[in-house]
């Protein structure tokens, strides 16, 4: 018969490797962790954790040996290194570049209108281009339409 000491040994496994499972992708499915899987491979990857962790090794020995046999996607949360740093961080990079060429677009219109009024204030005539550039800048946007007033 099971003493009490041998149900909490029991109990202390199989929430290590409950824990150890939710962390770890299964391999066939791709999208659930090998404690939600029912694949045959899940169900494998579970007893070896449970073995592995009934030979006295820590979680980090396990995690170890998964990611060596199977590669780093086996964990949903893989190291920080160069590599994943670029995926990671490759979002925030091409947002940075938009909003600095933006930016500079901005300040080069802005640049030319001075440039422009310059010009006029010397007498240099525009091209057509740079007059639709001082209309479009110049002329005020229209008055917003009030759907409430009755006539306009």
């Amino acid at each position: 018969m099971a003493t009490e000491q041998d149900v909490k040994q029991r109990q202390i496994i199989e929430e290590r490797a409950r824990n150890i499972s939710h962390n770890v992708r299964c391999t066939e499915c791709g999208s659930q962790s090998i404690e939600d899987s029912q694949a045959d491979v899940a169900i494998l990857l579970r007893k070896l954790i449970r073995d592995e962790i009934k030979a006295g090794k820590n979680d980090t020995e396990i995690y170890q040996k998964l990611q060596d046999d199977f590669g780093e996607t086996v964990l949903y949360a893989p190291k920080f290194d160069i590599q994943t740093a670029g995926i990671w961080l490759s979002p925030v990079i091409v947002g940075g570049i938009a909003a600095g060429i933006w930016a500079y677009q901005k300040h080069r219109q802005r640049t030319n209108v001075h440039i422009m009024a310059l010009n006029l204030v010397r007498g240099v005539p525009l091209t057509p281009r740079e007059k639709e550039s001082m209309l479009d800048i110049l002329t005020p946007p229209p008055a917003p339409r009030k759907w409430w007033w009755p006539g306009k």
